[in-house]
This record gives structure tokens, C-alpha cells and sequence, in this order.
């Protein structure tokens, strides 16, 4: 999971931080069933592509058994196998779900930005405009990542602006100006988060820490950011979230 700007900044501190944070086992499979019933809504052949994939996992592995081995003694891995394989359907279609439902919407690079895995220190709208164009300051291995979303022309120009301001901050630490969209150039919002994981490691955590120490001088979000761009106005549910982190 992402980070914000607040983070704590030790490695202490944050694995402190991770434990307190981290759900308990019934919370998290209340979660499941929640995002489960929301995905099901989205995508009514859910049920039935999970079935599938499930049926043909343990039919692979119980032939594997019947031509090689014992049919019982593959019993217990082939069920774990089905079970393994309908949660890794469920898992990529309800995430499809979920960016269809954020897509253009202001505030939905963010969103992203906040549920990617992983030390990525993340401050939303830290330049804007009234339009809700936006740009997004993330600091992790790779250095300074500015994300801008919303129409091209004026993103662009808000990117300009904000990479002056963190040049004069970080030095040579490198920048990385990523415009979202679907045009050339861009970077599509589904692809995001592998977009920013794919960038290489050019700092280490030690000045990871630094730079968070004089990044902060410029300040974090100075716009409103949708807590959970959603069609309609809806706001983002846990369920959601949870799906988008894993």
C-alpha cells in the first residue's frame, strides 16, 4: 500500500505503522464478501467464470494423479489449486470492475497512486486548477514521479509548473513527468501502478527519507482530491479499495 506524505519516516516507525494498520482475518474476509457482491453487480458472469476456472484447475491436477500418481493422494492439492484458481479470476475481474468505474473521473490517479504496494510516499493534488486538472507528487526508490491527470493541454502545464518547483528542491535526483490518459504518450490508468513499478531504482531508502524531509517545504495537496472517484458522486468503499491493493 502506498504511503502519504505524513508517513512515518523510519523503518521502525513504519513497520509499527503497518502492524497497527493491518486488518484482522475476520475484517478481512468481510471485506471479500463485500467486494465480491459489488463486482457481482458489475459483472454477473462472475459466479460463473470463477466456477469454471475452479473445475478445470482440479480436473488438471486430479488427471496429473490418475496418469502418474495416486488419485487421492493429489486430492488435497487439487482443491487448493481450484480454490487458488477462482480467486485469481475474481481478483483480475473485479479489478477491471473497479478502474471502469473510476475511469475519467477526477481524482482517479490518485486513487491508484494511494492503493499501489510497496514504500511509495504519495501527496494528491499537489498542483490543480478549478477544472479539477491535477497533478500528484509520488516519492519512492525511482525518485520524484509527478502524475498529471485531466485534459492534456492544461495537465501538461500544471506538470511544467510543479517539475520547476521540485527541480530547485531535489537536485539531480531524477524527475519523472507521467501524463494519464489514452493517447500516444500517455500512460493509460489501468496501467498505471505497472507503469511506476517498471521504473528503475535510482535512490536508495536512506535519501528516500531526505527527500521526504525537503519535499515537505513545498507543502502537500492544495486541492480538494475525491476520497474515491466514483460515477454519480459515489465515494469509493472499502471493498473497493481492498480489491484495487492486491
Amino acid at each position: 500500500m502506498a504511503k502519504s506524505a505524513a508517513a512515518p519516516t523510519s523503518r521502525k516507525e513504519r513497520r509499527a505503522a503497518k502492524r497497527a494498520g493491518k486488518p484482522s482475518r475476520g475484517t478481512r474476509l468481510k471485506q471479500l464478501r463485500q467486494a465480491y457482491t459489488v463486482s457481482k453487480k458489475h459483472d454477473p458472469k462472475l459466479p460463473w467464470v470463477m466456477l469454471v476456472a475452479a473445475i478445470a484447475t482440479f480436473a488438471v491436477v486430479e488427471l496429473i494423479g490418475i496418469f502418474f500418481l495416486n488419485v487421492w493422494l493429489l486430492l488435497p492439492l487439487a482443491l487448493a489449486g481450484a480454490l487458488l484458481a477462482a480467486l485469481l479470476v475474481f481478483s483480475r475481474r473485479a479489478q477491471r470492475a473497479a478502474y471502469g468505474q473510476v475511469e475519467g473521473q477526477p481524482g482517479a490517479a490518485a486513487w491508484v497512486l494511494q492503493g499501489m504496494r510497496g514504500d511509495w510516499r504519495v501527496s494528491p493534488g499537489v498542483s490543480g486548477n478549478s477544472q479539477l486538472d491535477a497533478v500528484h507528487r509520488v516519492l519512492g526508490r525511482p525518485g520524484v514521479m509527478l502524475v498529471a491527470e485531466g485534459v492534456p493541454h492544461r495537465a501538461k502545464l500544471l506538470l511544467a509548473q510543479e517539475k520547476k518547483k521540485v527541480a530547485r528542491v531535489v537536485g539531480t535526483v531524477p524527475i519523472y513527468d507521467i501524463l494519464v490518459g489514452d493517447d500516444e504518450g500517455q500512460v493509460p490508468l489501468k496501467k498505471l501502478s505497472t507503469h511506476m513499478m517498471k521504473l528503475p531504482r535510482n535512490i536508495t531508502a536512506g535519501q528516500v527519507n531526505t527527500l521526504e524531509r525537503r519535499l515537505s517545504a513545498l507543502g502537500g495537496g492544495k486541492m480538494p482530491i475525491p476520497q474515491g472517484p466514483m460515477p454519480g458522486g459515489k465515494t469509493l468503499s472499502v471493498s473497493q479499495r481492498t480489491l484495487r491493493r492486491r
